[in-house]
């Protein structure tokens, strides 16, 4: 780990409890879990006890009330374990929870985020669509208000926690004709007539963390549980995935960790025309550059980590460094991943350890929650001042 950032005590307790819980309670059913793409309820309960559901929610509403960098710290060790749970973990603390910390009045606080915060409710996000990625303007679901109420219609598709999940925070077309600027956010109850599970997606990686498509079908979504005003849906699903690639960049990082740990022990031990593979310059260089990646992510995650306690106080939006790190550490999650799987070889290739579950899992930190396409525009438009 860097000595670059020195660790308070609190930092370092929440560190080892994530540590201590992934190895104890998540490494072990992993496999299983991934190899049965059923959602690991018991162990996401256990989660919300001690805390990581709601890392940066204040304890009146649940949650532990602590700062980013520990959200942070806690989501890599989860991850390193499995990225599964990391998903599952990420979604419910920045995706969930920092809408409505920043946007839900106190009864939407109480009613939504305080179950999720403590893991006893399981809360979803859903921006995409069938014909609807990066370009949200181009959504087909909508909300028409009929009175009290706004009926909703539409499909939904790629929302992790889709077939478990509670509540879900919605965000759909009111005023199509303004395209982005006619989205509005919605806390949707499962419970409620007109909200459909449909097709659990097949996925290549994550598969533990549960994702389907949702169908609406003339849901009514009573006034009170839209989020926000009226076309503020588009300005929030933006606000939240700023804090999101936080996560991701961190879930991304701890799958990098977790390849390199693997690939650096088995260059240790692994034997070959009579050296340690380590000892090969083709072995040797890998880890070198592994490392660095490594490293180099840690730092562009805790000056975005830093960046977005700044939020709270000045209201300076966080885009550019949430971006960075998540369009750097995503991809050195890959780049470890792939490397790791080179340098175990056939054993790499083989089920019967956790690297290519590590290769499979990597692939999707460079997709979900803005592409690397989607970071490099960001980035460059926020630079440049050029759109």
């Amino acid at each position: 780990m860097s000595q670059a950032f020195t660790l308070s005590d609190e930092h370092k307790m929440i560190q080892k409890a994530a540590r201590d819980f992934a190895e104890k309670e998540i490494k072990p059913i992993a496999a299983e879990f991934d190899e049965s793409g059923d959602f690991p309820s018991e162990t996401i309960r256990k989660m919300g006890e001690m805390g990581f559901m709601g890392i940066e929610v204040p304890e009146e509403y649940g949650g532990a009330g602590m700062d980013t960098l520990a959200y942070v710290l806690a989501l890599e060790e989860i991850c390193k374990a499995d990225a599964s749970h990391g998903t599952i973990m990420s979604v419910n603390n920045s995706l969930f929870n920092y809408a409505f910390m920043n946007f839900g009045t106190e009864e939407q606080k109480q009613k939504y985020m305080v179950p999720v915060a403590r893991g006893e409710k399981i809360g979803a996000y859903s921006l995409t669509e069938p014909m609807s990625g990066s370009d949200a303007g181009t959504m087909r679901s909508r909300a028409v208000r009929k009175g009290d109420e706004y009926i909703i219609n539409g499909r939904k598709s790629w929302v992790t926690g889709g077939p478990v999940a509670d509540y879900v925070l919605l965000y759909t077309m009111t005023d199509p004709e303004k395209k982005h600027r006619g989205v509005t956010a919605f806390i949707i109850d499962a419970d409620r007539p007109g909200f459909v599970r449909a097709k659990k997606e097949p996925k290549m990686g994550i598969r533990a963390s549960a994702t389907s498509e949702l169908v609406f079908e003339d849901y009514h979504c009573p006034v009170e549980n839209r989020l926000g005003e009226e076309g503020d849906g588009f300005k929030i699903a933006m606000t939240v995935l700023d804090a999101g690639r936080i996560g991701i960049a961190s879930q991304a990082l701890g799958i990098a960790e977790a390849a390199y740990e693997a690939s650096l022990e088995y260059a240790r031990e692994r034997e070959a025309f009579g050296k340690k593979i380590g000892q090969f310059q083709g072995t040797s260089f890998k880890l070198a550059d592994m490392k660095t990646r490594i490293e180099a992510s840690r730092l562009l995650i805790y000056q975005a980590a830093f960046a977005k306690e700044r939020f709270k106080t000045t209201g300076e939006r966080f885009t550019l460094e949430a971006s960075m790190a998540k369009l750097f550490a995503s991809e050195t999650a890959n780049f470890c991943a792939n490397h790791a799987v080179q340098i175990h070889a056939g054993m790499g290739y083989s089920k019967e350890l956790p690297i290519e579950r590590y290769y499979r899992d990597a692939k999707i930190t460079e997709i979900y929650e803005g592409t690397s396409e989607i970071q490099r525009l960001v980035i460059a438009r926020l630079e440049t001042g050029l759109r």
